[in-house]
């Protein structure tokens, strides 16, 4: 069984996943993330879809 603890402790270690991805993504020099396809300004979004999955 899951405990509210569990839960709280995934909850935070997603949430650093999650803002060490959108820093980086938007961290990232610009002629290199336009040559892997990335418009840094939807770093936010991006890192959403990567730590939590795409919203249905």
């Amino acid at each position: 069984m899951i405990t509210v603890i569990d839960m709280l402790k995934t909850a935070a270690a997603n949430y650093a996943r999650y803002r060490q991805t959108r820093d980086e993504i938007a961290n990232l020099p610009l002629d290199v993330a336009l040559d892997l396809g990335i418009y840094p300004g939807d770093a936010e979004r991006i890192a959403r879809e990567a730590v939590y999955g795409k919203a249905a």
